[in-house]
């Protein structure tokens, strides 16, 4: 074989390696609430009962940098953002170990002495990464190997977007070719821009109300017509807007906050369940009715007040045809509601296994998995006849109780371990049953 041939040879080897690098494997969770953007692993064989102490913790990785934001992991990597200083950024670390591998600021930190930093969880998609800063709504695509931007916009310069009093936390969804972001501004409440250079493709007019939200998109096809879905402040609420086009399709205002709508919507077929936190939030179903050429009038199957019933921010998961999350503001107690009928099938009083504070809830492999503000840990089987506490365990504290209080990025379960962020922490557990 020629030397020409060779080297063409170990080209194309290094390509398609470099390549394989770049994919998503089954077990990773590379974007806000997992695979499929319904807060569920795709994963099997995880234990299903803890030790009494928990599962082995195998490593904590440290100094990650004030924020909320839920990580991603992907292609060996895992993915998150932090404040650092005065500047608000992303950040890698290696999957096996928790070892830093960069860190490239984006955008100045939108309050230093308060200690929030960003909620944004980073979307990983062929070897990109695409995020959006706290402050100014920096919605950036860098490269997942080195951190290097390919390209950065803003909500609040390019969108007309106003700084929201928690920041932006909307974490993008990617389909095909188009970035799909809420910035809530007067020249876009939802955008879509393109992969490959940021420009604007489509941006819905901010109407029929007003209002930022803290929520992130989720796509449905809904009698034929693509959409996506995504819940907005207050005036607005959650809207369905064409796929192709950003027309807005429909809206259902009954369920927002004018202090901050975050839990991501749930779509299955023409049904929509939708909660949202604070005292003027709630939640409701609706049916979407096709009145044809691409239109919908929104029927309301069921309302709850937020003295009855309330998602904050922890998120919601469907599961054989019931919605399971954590009730009340600020509470996380548990309940569960019939997706066909809105009905409570059941609500539980007090946090799970000595649960408090706000709950995130994540679903694998049979389990639900709620974590608590104040620390604990519990693994609940999800059954619509009632709550059944399998296991629970306490997670290290954070390594400055008084500064770092915001325990609440929502547990991921990616290629056999559990990751908990805590602030600038993040620890990894294994939960397969035997060694990683």
């Amino acid at each position: 074989m020629s030397v020409r041939l060779v080297m063409a040879a170990l080209g194309l080897m290094m390509a398609g390696a470099a390549l394989a690098a770049d994919k998503v494997a089954p077990g990773d969770w590379p974007q806000w609430r997992g695979p499929n953007r319904d807060g569920k692993s795709t994963e099997k064989g995880l234990l299903q009962a803890w030790p009494k102490d928990g599962p082995p913790k195998l490593w904590t990785a440290e100094g990650l940098g004030v924020g909320f934001g839920t990580p991603s992991v992907a292609a060996g990597k895992i993915f998150g953002m932090g404040s650092r200083g005065n500047k608000d950024g992303v950040w890698a670390i290696n999957e096996a170990d928790g070892k830093e591998l960069w860190f490239t600021p984006l955008d100045d930190n939108r309050n230093p002495n308060q200690m929030i930093g960003s909620g944004c969880a980073p979307t990983y998609a062929d070897g990109k990464l695409y995020v959006v800063t706290n402050k100014n709504g920096v919605i950036a695509k860098l490269d997942a190997a080195t951190g290097k931007v390919d390209w950065q916009k803003s909500y609040v310069k390019d969108f007309g977007a106003g700084t929201p009093s928690w920041g932006f936390n909307d974490s993008v969804l990617i389909d095909g070719d188009k970035v799909i972001c809420a910035p809530c501004g007067k020249k876009g409440a939802v955008a879509a821009l393109k992969v490959a250079d940021g420009s604007v493709i489509w941006a819905t007019p901010e109407k029929p109300g007003g209002g930022a939200g803290y929520s992130s998109p989720v796509k449905a096809v809904v009698d034929g017509v693509p959409m996506y879905v995504v819940l907005l402040g207050k005036g607005t609420g959650v809207v369905g807007v064409h796929a192709d086009t950003g027309k807005l399709l429909w809206n259902y205002a009954k369920v927002t906050s004018g202090v901050a709508a975050i839990p991501t919507v749930i779509v299955q077929g023409n049904s929509v369940w939708c909660s949202c936190g604070y005292p003027d939030g709630g939640s409701g179903l609706v049916k979407l009715i096709a009145k044809g050429k691409g239109e919908f009038t929104v029927e309301e199957v069921v309302y709850y007040s937020s003295k009855e019933l309330q998602n904050q921010h922890g998120g919601m998961i469907l599961l054989d045809g019931y919605v399971y999350f954590g009730n009340r503001h600020g509470q996380g107690h548990p309940a569960c509601v019939d997706f066909k009928t809105g009905d409570v099938m059941w609500k539980e009083k007090q946090g799970a296994a000595g649960g408090g504070g706000s709950a995130a809830v994540t679903f694998a492999d049979g389990r639900l998995y709620y974590r608590y503000q104040n620390g604990v840990m519990v693994l609940i089987d999800p059954n619509p006849k009632g709550m059944k506490v399998i296991s629970s365990f306490k997670l290290p504290p954070p390594n400055d109780p008084k500064k770092y209080s915001q325990s609440w990025p929502h547990p991921v379960i990616a290629n056999g371990k559990l990751y908990i962020r805590d602030q600038n922490l993040l620890h990894c557990f294994n939960v397969k049953g035997k060694s990683i």
